[in-house]
């Protein structure tokens, strides 16, 4: 059996983002979320998901953008937060151990919960919430 090995590089970045992302498109609950919102850029949306994820798990800052923004407007929930979660936790420990794995655990935690908090916000007065 072949060890784990850590998120080290770009191309554990990719792996991770690929593969999870294969698996949400797959998902009958938020699959078809995003294919409605990324529709035909699927390239694009990984490349900023690419950027995104080398910026926070290995702190090589390619990525600028307010993630918010994006989602602010899409019918999402807690539902739809927990299994984005699942499929994330699941594919970090498909193929990763280690502190940067962990750091990629907690950080989608946080995020999760952040994005939830502020949704909420908008969602009760959009008019008082700056995108």
């Amino acid at each position: 059996m072949k060890m784990k090995s850590d998120i080290s590089t770009l191309e554990d970045v990719r792996k991770l983002v690929d593969v999870f992302y294969d698996k949400v498109q797959l998902d009958n609950t938020i699959g078809p979320i995003f294919d409605e919102v990324v529709e035909n850029r699927w390239p694009a949306h990984l490349d900023k998901m690419y950027r995104f994820w080398q910026t926070v798990l290995l702190t090589e800052h390619t990525y600028k953008g307010s993630p918010f923004t994006h989602h602010a407007k899409l019918p999402i929930h807690k539902e739809h937060f927990d299994i984005w979660l699942n499929l994330f936790h699941e594919t970090i420990d498909e193929f990763f151990e280690g502190e940067v794995a962990e750091l990629a655990r907690k950080q989608s935690n946080v995020m999760a919960v952040m994005f939830q908090f502020k949704l909420e916000k908008y969602r009760s007065d959009p008019s008082n919430f700056i995108l």
